[in-house]
């Protein structure tokens, strides 16, 4: 096939979509910036792309929550199309409030109700639907939210650089033969927490963790204040990235569209570095699939 044809979804205060496309174009794709508004009224339609793609910002101001309201309008309004996407095996990726607003739609990192029984059935999800429970039905489309994104413990906005640890156990195509990254995060509801003891097990158990934060020589940063700024927010199991059960849709909380130079490493002179940056791994390895 030819290029790979990824939407980057755009609209009000998403601010990284042009430096997400440059990305997808140095890794081999054809981006296209399309606005939320575009998608709904289908010129164009999800259809025809290859990869979705979710930038960074503030979307709509994160008012209520971060990704809160970008997240409901996609709930409302493309939840079909979404739904077909993953149907398809479209490989989607959000990336910090993009990340914040695949988990409060329930994209990601989806159904881990029944991942973590392992025998829910379709008959049990419409009972459950027909006795008025919204929550366990995915408030009637399919979506259920069982992790969220929330205030960093440091009670501040963090903007530095982090060392992730890729996961050997990820299903995630996204971070394929990544053992160790360096990448900026800049947020401020970055801390990553499950619902309950029950879905962290099932994330670990189906390999859907796939980026944790990481000490410099790529060990654990610790527990509590200790772990900070290592762990930059608190996360629990110091998660900065988690994958669907197929390891297609990929969320994370660092910038690698921000470290696709390594000119953009802090330091890149000291370092003697020159070409690529780091983060470009990440997207090739999305176009690479996609070809393949």
């Amino acid at each position: 096939m030819g290029k790979p044809r990824i939407a980057i979804i755009t609209g009000y205060g998403i601010n990284s979509d042009n430096e997400l496309a440059q990305s997808f174009t140095l890794a081999g794709g054809d981006p296209r910036r399309v606005h939320i508004n575009d998608l709904i009224a289908r010129k164009p339609a999800l259809s025809e792309f290859d990869v979705i793609a979710v930038p960074g910002g503030f979307s709509f101001g994160d008012h209520i929550a971060s990704g809160r309201v970008f997240a409901n309008k996609l709930k409302h309004s493309l939840s079909e199309d979404l739904r077909k996407a993953a149907e398809r095996k479209i490989p989607m990726i959000g990336i910090c409030n993009g990340f914040q607003v695949l988990v409060k739609l329930g994209l990601l990192p989806g159904r881990t109700d029944i991942l973590a029984d392992g025998a829910k059935s379709e008959a049990d999800e419409a009972a459950k639907a027909k006795a008025g429970d919204a929550t366990a039905a995915g408030a009637g489309n399919g979506f259920r939210q069982d992790t969220t994104l929330t205030y960093n413990d440091s009670g501040r906005f963090e903007d530095r650089w982090c060392h992730l640890a890729g996961d050997p156990g990820s299903k995630s195509i996204w971070t394929r033969g990544i053992e160790r990254i360096y990448l900026p995060i800049r947020h401020g509801e970055g801390k990553f927490i499950p619902r309950d003891a029950e879905t962290l097990a099932a994330l670990q158990r189906n390999g859907q963790i796939s980026l944790r934060y990481s000490t410099a020589t790529g060990g654990n940063p610790g527990e509590g204040a200790a772990a900070y700024p290592a762990n930059p927010n608190g996360s629990i199991d110091h998660i900065a990235g988690i994958c669907s059960a197929d390891g297609l849709i990929f969320g994370l909380m660092p910038h690698p569209e921000a470290h696709m130079l390594a000119t953009n490493h802090p330091q890149w002179q000291k370092l003697g570095l020159r070409g690529e940056g780091e983060g470009i791994r990440i997207f090739r390895n999305a176009v690479e699939h996609v070809r393949g």
